[in-house]
C-alpha cells in the first residue's frame, strides 16, 4: 500500500462512481469502508462489483485469489458514524450541491481534524463545498474518471481554503496508486468537463438539426481518434450525470451561452433513458 498517513479509507455512495473508487483502493490492499444511504443500492452494487470480478476472472485478467480478496476488502457499513475513524473520506454521492453540503457537513463533525475530505464531484465548486466545514483547508476535489479501476486521470482540485500540505500529500497518493493526478483550478467543470462540454452539447445539437445521425457522429468521431463518441460516451456516463455537469457548468458561468445544455437531454432524463444503467439511453442495450 502506498501513502503511509492512510490505513482505512472509506468512500460514501455505492453507485457506478462510488464502487469504481472502492475497487482501485480495493486493489491497492486497502480495507474500504463503504456507505450508501440505500441498502437496496449498496445490496446491487455488490452484486454488481462481484460480477464484475468473476468476469475478469473468466478472463484471465485477474486471479481468483486476488478477485476474492478485493471483495472482501471493500466493506459496505450500515451508519455514517462507522467512518469517524477513517483518514480519508471520498464523496461520490448525487451531483447536486446542498447534497454534499449537507453530507460534508456531517463527516466534518465526525472524523479527526486531521481527516482529509475529497469529493469525487465532476464540475461543482470545492470552494462552496467545503465553505460548509470547520476545516475548508483540508477540503478538495479528487474527480476520477468512469471506470475508475481502469482511466488513469484523476483531477485534483484544490479549493480557495485547501492547504497546500494537503493538496501535495494526496497528488502523492494517488501517484502511488498508479494513477494520473493533474492539480487543477477550482472553475466551473475544472479542466476535463469545461472543454467536454463542446463535445457533448454540439454533438446533441448537430442531431437535433438533423444534420447528421448520432450513429454518424459517434463512427466518424471514433475515425478520427477519439476512444469514444459523443452519444456512446454520454450513455457510458450517464445521461443524467452528463445533464448535471452541463447544468452546473451552465449557471456557475453566470449562463454563458456556448455552455447551454440542450432540452433534448432534459427529456430523456424525463423518460429515465439514462444509458446503460438503465439499458436504454441514446442507444439500447440488452441484458
Amino acid at each position: 500500500m502506498s501513502g503511509s498517513w492512510l490505513t482505512t479509507p472509506a468512500v460514501v455512495g455505492a453507485g457506478t462512481m462510488g464502487m469504481g473508487i472502492a475497487e482501485v483502493l480495493a486493489a491497492a490492499g486497502y480495507p474500504v469502508l463503504v456507505w450508501d444511504m440505500s441498502p437496496a443500492v449498496m445490496d446491487r452494487a455488490r452484486k454488481q462489483l462481484k460480477e464484475r470480478l468473476a468476469a475478469r476472472v473468466a478472463k484471465g485478467r485477474l486471479s481468483a485469489e486476488k478477485a476474492e480478496g478485493m471483495f472482501e476488502r471493500i466493506q459496505p457499513v450500515a451508519s455514517l458514524d462507522e467512518l469517524a475513524k477513517c483518514e480519508l473520506v471520498i464523496e461520490a454521492i448525487v451531483e447536486r450541491l446542498e447534497a454534499k453540503q449537507s453530507l460534508f457537513a456531517q463527516l466534518d463533525e465526525l472524523v479527526s481534524p486531521t481527516a482529509v475530505l475529497a469529493s469525487n464531484t465532476s464540475s461543482l465548486s470545492i470552494t462552496a463545498i467545503a465553505g460548509v466545514t470547520k476545516r475548508p483547508e483540508r477540503v478538495l476535489g479528487m474527480h476520477f474518471f468512469n471506470p475508475a479501476p481502469r482511466m488513469p486521470l484523476v483531477e485534483v482540485v484544490q479549493g480557495a481554503q485547501t492547504a497546500p500540505r494537503v493538496l501535495k500529500q494526496v497528488y502523492g497518493w494517488l501517484s502511488g496508486l498508479g494513477k494520473v493526478p493533474v492539480r487543477v483550478a477550482d472553475a466551473p467543470g475544472f479542466l476535463v468537463n469545461r472543454v467536454a462540454r463542446s463535445y457533448h452539447t454540439e454533438a446533441v445539437k448537430l442531431v437535433a438539426q438533423q444534420s447528421a445521425r448520432k450513429e454518424q457522429v459517434d463512427r466518424i468521431l471514433e475515425g478520427a481518434g477519439f476512444p469514444m463518441g459523443p452519444f456512446a460516451l454520454q450513455d457510458l456516463i450517464g445521461i443524467d450525470v452528463n445533464l448535471a455537469a452541463s447544468v452546473s457548468v451552465y449557471e456557475a458561468t453566470f449562463h454563458e451561452a456556448r455552455f447551454r445544455p440542450h432540452y433534448h437531454q432534459q427529456r430523456m432524463v424525463e423518460q429515465k433513458a439514462l444509458g446503460r444503467k438503465t439499458g436504454k439511453g441514446h442507444y439500447e442495450y440488452g441484458g
